[in-house]
């Protein structure tokens, strides 16, 4: 349940447009603490009447959205909760995306799946994207683990040859008597 219903959100705004009054005087006579007030008029301001209402779901971000939020907030003058009213998010998300996307790069941005992870190799779903994946798609990633171990023996290659041209070869000497 919300605490504050869109209506109520509504005639404050309208309330603060229409009349001269500051969001202190609104924040006494309502109750309401003056900043949430402030943001709510943002929020009217940036997205109309649409911002006063409330989520139905849970919002998943992608990680586009995301670097194009950070982007902005580093390519504008404005301040987070400026750039998180702008977009309909939460200033924490906006500082949080940030610090993660600083510290960690791109990959921290991504969705991450959440819980443990399952003991079974291949659940019911895992099983039916296997069995509908085209012949295509499976020779394409055969294809590519076929490339990464050929890398792979390719480096090993290289790190002996180079062994052995620094430490000559490996066949023991005659033993003197």
């Amino acid at each position: 349940m919300t605490k504050y219903k869109s209506e109520l959100k509504a005639q404050i705004v309208h309330e603060y447009l229409s009349t001269s009054q500051s969001t202190n005087d609104l924040s006494k006579k309502y109750q309401i603490n003056g900043r949430r007030i402030a943001e709510w008029f943002q929020g009217y301001q940036l997205r109309g009447i649409n911002a006063l209402e409330k989520r139905r779901h849970k919002r998943i971000f992608t990680a586009d959205f995301k670097l194009n939020v950070i982007d902005y907030y580093q390519t504008h003058e404005d301040s987070m909760a400026e750039v998180a009213a702008r977009f309909n998010i939460l200033t924490a998300q906006v500082s949080r995306w940030r610090s993660q996307f600083e510290r960690d790069g791109i990959a921290a941005l991504k969705p991450h799946p959440k819980g443990r992870p399952s003991k079974v190799k291949h659940t019911k779903k895992q099983a039916r994207q296997l069995a509908n994946k085209s012949e295509l798609e499976r020779l394409k990633e055969e294809l590519a683990k076929k490339n990464q171990e050929l890398y792979e023996t390719k480096m090993e290659r290289n790190i002996l040859k180079k062994s052995l041209s620094l430490f000559g070869p490996s066949k023991p000497g005659r033993k003197t008597k």
